[in-house]
């Protein structure tokens, strides 16, 4: 019987993002929260459980130590438990973008873990489920698992907390990527929410602002949709900016693609930002509009990557070793 399976995910960009963990082991946030998976960006993992000495783990041509290795057995380990395997793995992965410049590296690569250690020891389970796994990782995984338009239930307990799909990518939007290389701070952001003075209001303001975002989503409402998620920006990011580390994770460019961003809305150019943890934009705007969005963005002098609305995770014959 074969060990090995291989993945493919979609990073996601937060909508409605989530921030802080309540429950920092299981990875359970404060409130439910809602993303949107971009393609043509993935993460392709494989993984295989046979007779290796220790536990091995590649991304992008780096062993993993530390930290990092922690994050991916508290994946495997829960999908070891459950399938009564003992065997040690190994694990290759690659991503097609930039990781940590707020891409959501971590949403895709443990999603495509998560599915591919599900597959490899013969669970059978559905993708709420794997969600559930894909969470130990990172909290983006359970949507980026489910993919396309996806909501992530904060649930009360690790049984309960997992991603729902609310529309697959026949609803299309189109995102420009700003490219701004700076080095994200996920884990200290959300680390120290509770000492911002506005965290509470923030908590006060997600039941309206998730049930705008689901009606936007339903109704097919991409503007709406936009204008949601730059909203929903600016918030995230006065509460980091105003926690105990005081974190301003923008650049110079960010500040810059904003404002451009802006004066395109006042030239009649529908565009808007959102900005997961991070110094990168996402460009946000009709499908029919991304060329002449796009053009507006690389006026600045930036690299950019376009990007629509990517589906939830497969699996692939496609192994990398």
């Amino acid at each position: 019987m074969s060990r090995k399976a291989s993945a493919i995910s979609h990073p996601i960009q937060g909508l409605i993002k989530y921030h802080g963990l309540r429950d920092p082991l299981l990875r359970l946030p404060y409130h439910d929260s809602i993303s949107v998976c971009t393609a043509p960006l993935i993460t392709h993992t494989t993984i295989e459980f046979g007779d290796y000495e220790n536990d091995i783990a590649v991304v992008d041509g780096k062993p993993l130590i530390g930290h990092e290795m922690e994050r991916v057995l508290a994946v495997v380990e829960p999908v070891r438990v459950k399938s009564e395997i003992n065997e040690k793995f190994r694990m290759f992965s690659y991503n097609s973008f930039p990781s940590n410049v707020g891409l959501g590296a971590s949403s895709s690569g443990f999603a495509a873990l998560a599915l591919a250690s599900c597959k490899a020891t013969n669970l059978d389970v559905d993708l709420h489920e794997v969600s559930r796994f894909a969470r130990r990782g990172a909290g983006s995984a359970t949507r980026a698992v489910t993919g396309a338009f996806s909501k992530w239930h904060m649930g009360l307990s690790d049984a309960d907390s997992y991603a729902v799909q609310l529309a697959n990518e026949e609803l299309q939007m189109g995102m420009i990527v700003a490219l701004i290389p700076a080095f994200k701070q996920t884990e200290s952001a959300h680390a120290e929410v509770m000492s911002s003075p506005f965290f509470q209001g923030r908590l006060a303001e997600m039941p309206r602002l998730l049930m705008e975002m689901e009606l936007a989503i339903k109704k097919k409402d991409v503007g709406k949709i936009c204008a949601l998620a730059e909203r929903d920006t600016l918030m995230l990011h006065g509460i980091t900016m105003t926690g105990e580390k005081e974190m301003l994770l923008w650049k110079p460019e960010t500040v810059q693609v904003i404002l451009k961003v802006r004066k395109m809305r006042d030239e009649g150019i529908p565009a808007f930002f959102s900005i997961d943890t991070g110094a990168t934009v996402y460009v946000n705007t009709f499908i029919d509009r991304i060329d002449e969005v796009e053009e507006k963005i690389r006026e600045l002098g930036l690299d950019t990557i376009r990007c629509f609305v990517g589906g939830s995770s497969r699996l692939t014959n496609d192994h990398l070793f």
